[in-house]
């Protein structure tokens, strides 16, 4: 019974991260396309600040060395897959740093795509999601020779960077329903893909639970957090 389980349980974890790897570049196309990627074919105000540029394609070369990572494991080039590894773990500092300054940036100068929230408030949005990709990376470096731990850590990382995104599709959903659609739709991504994770796997992957709850809970603490005394100051200070 092992014998056939283990196969069928090999070919759902390679189609479900094949999924996971379109839809993301789905969703950055259609929430970054028309102020960043594609915008030349778009009308829009210009994009003054280079750490906004250097970010955004650090992060377009995130999403491919995730695709490029999920090509090489559903190929089984296992070596190749370890050998790009340590270009992400090069990556990762810089797409961290670049990502605080831009969010900083953005509460000193303004942002067209920001929503209608005070812009020292918002800033601990984007900040922490430098924070919290930092630890889920930290971790999924940590749990690297044990495979399941490892890619579904990789992938919370990746549902990380959703929000951005999202807030930006077009139709006005941010400005009108704020928090709720751009952290409601990843919140609701999260639950349902460790859901049919476990009901596919018939077992619940730690790892994939805990950190999936860990994302979910700094969502909603930064929401917490972004109008009290402590965190303006913050902000405040690192704008000045």
């Amino acid at each position: 019974m092992k014998e056939n389980v283990l196969p069928r349980n090999r070919d759902f974890d390679h189609r479900f991260f094949v999924a996971a790897a379109a839809f993301l570049i789905l969703v950055v196309l259609v929430g970054f396309g028309p102020t960043f990627y594609l915008k030349p074919l778009f009308t829009g105000p210009p994009i003054t600040r280079t750490v906004i540029w250097v970010h955004g394609f650090l992060m377009a070369a995130w999403v491919l060395l995730f695709v490029v990572q999920v090509y090489f494991i559903s190929a089984k080039k296992i070596k190749l897959h370890q050998k790009l590894g340590f270009a992400g773990v090069a990556l990762a500092p810089i797409v961290i740093l670049t990502g605080f300054l831009t969010a900083i940036g953005a509460a000193k100068y303004g942002s067209p795509a920001a929503p209608p929230i005070p812009p020292l408030e918002f800033m601990i949005v984007p900040f922490g999601d430098m924070v919290v990709f930092a630890i889920l990376f930290g971790a999924a470096i940590y749990y690297r020779k044990n495979s399941p731990n490892h890619k579904r850590l990789i992938l919370l990382t990746m549902i990380n960077f959703v929000p951005p995104a999202i807030a930006r599709f077009p139709g006005g959903l941010t400005n009108s329903i704020g928090p709720l659609w751009f952290f409601g739709v990843p919140s609701v991504l999260t639950i349902v893909l460790i859901a049919l994770d476990t009901r596919r796997n018939r077992k619940l992957n730690k790892a994939f639970l805990f950190g999936g709850i860990f994302l979910i809970a700094a969502m909603g603490l930064r929401l917490a957090l972004m109008s009290t005394h402590a965190w303006l100051s913050f902000a405040a200070w690192a704008t000045t």
